[in-house]
């Protein structure tokens, strides 16, 4: 079964859980797959169809971004409790993202797409972050890719 999606995966990984009686982790992979259905319902009124796998992980993604921004919140605020749980809850998440650009590899790739497209400016930014998002989205960090693009002029 080396074609599974991701969507699949995520489902087993429940399965999984739920026997293993992890309470915490099947909790987290629920929540997964309610934001998937979520999704999935808003794809079904939209005009343009998204490949299965990039719509999981950018759920999956926008997830992830909620947690961190949480974790830094709840450790301003002073309850860790909080925050450890969105860490661990963080932690499965991550587990289902492919790999993720280096600050490297995104640099190469912003150099690589200015070149190509022709930007000498910070006005081609909104071409270069739309052909950065088209190439290499589901394992970009795109709030970083953004400086890395500013920085680049």
């Amino acid at each position: 079964m080396a074609d599974d999606t991701l969507r699949d995966t995520i489902k087993a990984a429940t399965i999984s859980a739920m026997k293993a009686g992890e309470k915490e982790r099947t909790a987290t992979l629920r929540q997964i797959s309610a934001k998937i259905k979520d999704r999935d319902i808003e794809q079904r009124t939209s005009s343009k169809t998204v490949p299965d796998d990039e719509l999981v992980i950018s759920v999956l993604q926008k997830m992830a971004k909620q947690r961190r921004e949480s974790i830094t919140m709840y450790v301003d605020g002073g309850r860790e409790e909080l925050a450890n749980n969105e860490r661990a809850e963080l932690a499965v998440i991550e587990g289902f993202l492919p790999q993720m650009m280096s600050e490297e590899d995104t640099a190469a790739a912003i150099a690589d797409i200015k070149a190509s497209i022709g930007a000498d400016s910070i006005k081609d930014m909104g071409r270069i972050m739309a052909e950065l998002k088209a190439r290499h989205g589901a394992v970009l960090d795109m709030s970083k890719a953004s400086a890395l693009v500013k920085n680049s002029f």
